[in-house]
């Protein structure tokens, strides 16, 4: 998160209607805290992925994990849905093209796009990870009620729709 859209999340979850008493402003600001730390958390994990010799980078399992619930998506799809410049993913997918992990081919419908595809390697590749990460994923959330996880996933998205819709100038 930018420096400018940090602040403007303190500003936002410090403020608070006629209706919010202080319990909900705590709670709010309590939630802008641990929303911050962690995006904190995932910029230094993708900090740490540029000391990794070897292997894969966070980003790219991200491309190939978009792939892998749907068949193909166009680079600039698969690019917004990984979070990724579309420079920045063209560059990676050529390098997971090289290496056999996804396939690129023209569309028939429109030869200016490019669809990505995972072949049978790279498919392999992104469960392998899943199965290594789900246990730490299952312990992460193993004392939420299923309906906590529900609430949580709203919450969520509630904020990215709030981030997603801020103006350009903010």
């Amino acid at each position: 998160m930018s420096t400018e859209h940090s602040r403007l999340f303190s500003a936002t979850s410090s403020a608070t209607s006629d209706d919010d008493g202080p319990e909900r402003m705590q709670a709010s600001d309590e939630l802008g805290r641990s929303f911050k730390a962690l995006l904190a958390a995932v910029r230094r994990l993708r900090g740490r992925e540029t000391r990794q010799h070897g292997g894969l980078s966070n980003a790219q399992y991200g491309l190939l994990f978009g792939l892998c619930e749907h068949s193909e998506l166009s680079s600039s799809e698969l690019a917004s849905a990984a979070d990724l410049a579309p420079a920045t993913a063209t560059e990676m997918l050529e390098g997971l093209a090289a290496a056999g992990l996804v396939t690129r081919e023209r569309s028939e419908r429109d030869r200016r796009v490019v669809l990505i595809s995972l072949t049978a390697r790279g498919r392999t590749l992104v469960e392998e990870r899943r199965e290594h990460l789900q246990p730490r994923w299952r312990a992460a959330l193993a004392e939420f009620s299923d309906d906590e996880l529900r609430c949580a996933a709203r919450v969520l998205d509630r904020l990215q729709d709030m981030f997603d819709e801020l103006p350009e100038e903010v």
